[in-house]
């Protein structure tokens, strides 16, 4: 199988208070090139800094982490910083529009950040937001989209730099059931695509539309389910 992410006893700690909380306790998970992976564990287990590793969002304090090839160990933080631009698109429970710019400016985002040109930028972003089936609300800002359609735009936005990993945290945590469950139908579509996607989500309905579900609790893998 193509790994596109591969972690080898990776061990994550903090600081609070003088004293050490082990967070990561030694996971060694790898993720397929095209797979619908979902996490799933109480508050507290650690799934939440697992996926801050796996988004680049922070570094294991030891073991290894790979993405796409790349030993994260050997990157310093402005190559890292390329990398997560480049690689990952993250979908967040809360969206993270911009209230003031609309739909398209939003999905544009990313893209800037990548030094894109503003009719490269507007070009893919009016072909994402098309595809995530919000032609008609590409110049609406945020305010004015329901609860879906600012998952949508999010999901738009994730989507622009072609990243091999999609990260979903809790994505239809602020979404009513119907709409929840029109966002999951946009996501197995993705995956059918051939989109990876790696999914938190403390909802085993959710869950069970990904290929495999692993299992967190107290800082280690305990339990993993594959269809």
């Amino acid at each position: 199988m193509d790994s596109v992410v591969s972690l080898n006893d990776v061990r994550k700690s903090y600081f609070m208070g003088g004293e050490e909380l082990q967070v990561l306790k030694g996971i060694n998970l790898e993720i397929n090139r095209g797979e619908f992976l979902s996490i799933m564990g109480p508050s507290g287990s650690g799934k939440s800094t697992l996926m801050n590793l796996i988004g680049l969002l922070d570094r294991p304090g030891s073991g290894e982490l790979v993405i796409n090839g790349q030993r994260i160990s050997e990157l310093n933080d402005a190559e890292l910083s390329r990398i997560r631009g480049k690689e990952i698109g993250f979908i967040f429970q809360t969206f993270n529009l911009v209230s003031r710019l609309t739909a398209l400016k939003n999905v544009e985002l990313p893209m800037i950040f990548q030094e894109k040109d503003a009719a490269y930028r507007a070009g893919v972003a009016k072909k994402y937001l098309e595809e995530v089936g919000l032609t008609d609300r590409i110049l609406h800002k945020p305010n004015e989209l329901s609860g879906g359609q600012r998952q949508r735009v999010a999901i738009a936005r994730a989507l622009v730099n072609d990243p091999s990993i999609l990260l979903a945290d809790e994505p239809t945590g602020n979404l009513d059931v119907k709409t929840g469950d029109e966002i999951l139908d946009l996501f197995k579509k993705l995956n059918d695509a051939g989109r990876t996607i790696v999914m938190v989500t403390h909802n085993p309905e959710v869950a069970a539309i990904s290929h495999r579900i692993i299992r967190i609790k107290d800082g280690q893998i305990v339990g993993e389910e594959t269809k």
